[in-house]
């Protein structure tokens, strides 16, 4: 029942090892696609885990509302319910708080709101994160934080991560003994050094199994999220797993992956897919172009997912126009496919001590562009 994280090798500040746990091996650095209502969208659970994926996301904040944690647990457990049955990490609902909610009220016990779906009145603290996380049965548990809107003041973001770092504590109290299950607090900060350093030293000093560097990709732009990842995940505990939350597109993973992290999440591999939009080792193609309806070429010649093996760009072209729901099935599966691709050639050069050489063929593979037309 004990959990683990051991590193491999290290290539620069790039890092590749195992988090080990019950329910299964997690390789890092790893991608961990989004189900975030118990669901990786247009996806068998079956056919996320031949993409690669170790480990799925689910999101507290919409499980709580529906079908409700209490529910989930009553049939089993979301491992159970959704037919996952590895690692799942959920997160604390506190972005989906900031983000979705109507009428937020924020005070220091935690957050009142009136749900985005039927204006139910609702509560989260500390410890009702801990509870609906426990009830869902999540391997790897978030602390409660909050997520203040940007751009903020200064003063604002510090007095936002202080807070955070006092509901971290209530998380880890109220979290309490649980064998087998992580709990990963959170680094909050923006994108000031100091304060980054100020919630790394209380979160070290409070003690979690991993630490994640939230307060990231919510549209400070590659340039300042990259000139936070140069010091953070350096400010964070070597010996646990670093978890940037959020991210994002393939170049922002190669370039946080660069930096000392070792695990990421994002909503784009699928909801790209759902509307057309296919991430190949030559940039991005936007398979509703007219350029594509005639092409019997495969969306990428050197992809072994069923949307490249089985069917022409012609087909996506068809499907999507048609408003076919196999188009975001395919789509989807490619891009979760290219995605762990990505996560694969990183652990491996990582391993072989060519990472340098590996993000220069990265890059200049997408910087080449998509496929002449024909």
């Amino acid at each position: 029942m004990s959990t683990s994280f051991t590193l491999h090798a290290t290539d620069g500040r790039a890092r590749t090892g195992v988090i080990s746990t019950p329910r299964g091996d997690i390789r890092t650095p790893a991608f961990m696609p989004v189900g975030t209502a118990g669901t990786v969208k247009a996806m068998l659970p079956g056919s996320v885990r031949a993409t690669g994926a170790d480990i799925l996301l689910g999101n507290t904040y919409h499980l709580m509302l529906r079908p409700t944690a209490e529910r989930v647990h009553r049939l089993g457990g979301l491992h159970k319910f959704m037919n996952w049955d590895r690692p799942i990490l959920t997160d604390s609902g506190g972005f989906q708080v900031m983000s979705l909610a109507d009428l937020r009220k924020l005070t220091e016990h935690g957050v009142t709101f009136k749900s985005h779906i039927d204006g139910s009145k609702h509560e989260i603290t500390p410890e009702r994160s801990m509870e609906i996380q426990r009830l869902l049965g999540s391997d790897i548990v978030m602390c409660f934080d909050e997520c203040p809107a940007l751009p903020a003041t200064d003063e604002a973001v510090a007095d936002s991560m202080r807070l955070s770092m006092r509901w971290a504590e209530r998380s880890k109290l109220a979290f309490g003994d649980r064998p087998g299950h992580m709990l990963f607090g959170i680094q909050q900060g923006g994108v000031t050094e100091e304060l980054r350093a100020e919630s790394a030293r209380a979160l070290t000093g409070i003690g979690f199994d991993g630490y994640a560097i939230g307060g990231l990709a919510v549209g400070e732009g590659q340039e300042a999220m990259f000139g936070v990842l140069d010091y953070a995940p350096e400010m964070l505990p070597a010996d646990k797993p670093r978890y940037l939350m959020g991210v994002g597109k393939p170049d922002d993973i190669v370039g946080a992956v660069k930096r000392g992290v070792d695990m990421m999440d994002c909503v784009l591999p699928s909801r790209s897919g759902r509307t057309g939009q296919a991430f190949t080792r030559h940039g991005v193609v936007n398979i509703k172009n007219a350029r594509h309806q005639d092409d019997p070429r495969p969306l990428d010649e050197a992809c072994t997912c069923p949307a490249c093996r089985d069917y022409s760009r012609a087909y996506l072209h068809h499907v999507f126009r048609s408003h076919e729901m196999i188009s975001g099935m395919l789509l989807t599966w490619h891009n979760l496919h290219y995605f762990q691709e990505i996560m694969q050639g990183i652990r491996d050069a990582i391993a072989a001590g060519t990472f340098a050489d590996w993000e220069a063929a990265f890059h200049a593979g997408r910087a080449a562009g998509d496929i002449d037309p024909l």
